[in-house]
């Protein structure tokens, strides 16, 4: 997703840094894909009582892209005018946050059939075509999911490319072609998999081949260290596996 956003040059960071740490200890479920550049653009208009509502707006939609409930963006929201000593936020500024997050949540289930830009690999919607063909082909008891978990706190767009172009290139490099996988979002990354004899070997290979691409220190700092790495069963249902999924994307480990 795409956006005219830039972060404030000058912007003191103690309201930011404070909003951050309120939504993260009390409402908002993974720290890492918290900040969007529309952060510092709306903290700027909270610090000089200007109209929050284009900024707010943007951040709905950024939110509601990345698949983040409009409750969690809501909250979030009021964490940002608590911080900053106001009881709760204008009415404009809850319109706006929440026509953009109707916009943004669109716009993402309008994307979601692409195949990710960063990664190489499909986006979740394929992962959930390809567990509904296991479930109505009752196979879904002799497959499990390969989950990989490589965030590590806040990261810029060129460096989050990187990492995740590594892990695309390790779990296709792990498991080869054969085995539907996918960005989950969040740097969560999902495949469908037989388990074999060689299940474990092959999550050590991964690992290690992560922890080879991933070598450059900038890239490296972004990263989970070490890299998690395990296997989900799948459950009884189809509707099962999709919460399941989304419990995925919203892991905060």
């Amino acid at each position: 997703m795409t956006t005219d956003m830039r972060p404030m040059p000058h912007l003191p960071e103690g309201l930011r840094d404070r909003w951050r740490a309120s939504s993260v200890e009390s409402v908002w479920l993974r720290p890492a894909d918290w900040y969007h550049p529309a952060v510092d653009v709306l903290v700027d208009a909270v610090l000089r009582d200007a109209d929050p509502c284009a900024a707010a707006e943007e951040l709905g939609r950024a939110r509601g892209y990345e698949g983040v409930g409009i409750v969690e963006t809501l909250d979030d929201l009021a964490c940002l005018y608590r911080t900053a000593g106001v009881a709760t936020p204008p009415l404009d500024a809850i319109r706006a946050l929440s026509g953009g997050w109707a916009d943004g949540s669109s716009a993402g289930i309008g994307a979601a059939s692409a195949f990710d830009p960063e990664t190489g690999l499909p986006t979740r919607s394929y992962l959930e075509l390809r567990l509904r063909e296991t479930y109505e082909g009752g196979e879904h008891t002799s497959h499990r999911l390969v989950v990989v978990d490589v965030a590590a706190g806040e990261v810029s767009g060129f460096l989050r490319a990187a990492r995740s172009a590594a892990t695309g290139a390790a779990l296709a490099s792990a498991f080869g072609a054969g085995h539907p996988m996918g960005t989950l979002g969040g740097g969560m990354f999902a495949a469908l998999i037989r388990p074999g004899d060689d299940l474990e070997r092959r999550l050590d290979l991964l690992r290690a081949d992560l922890a080879s691409r991933c070598a450059d220190i900038e890239v490296r700092a972004t990263t989970r260290q070490p890299v998690r790495a395990w296997t989900e069963p799948l459950p009884d249902t189809y509707d099962g596996a999709l919460c399941l999924l989304g419990r995925l994307v919203r892991f905060d480990g």
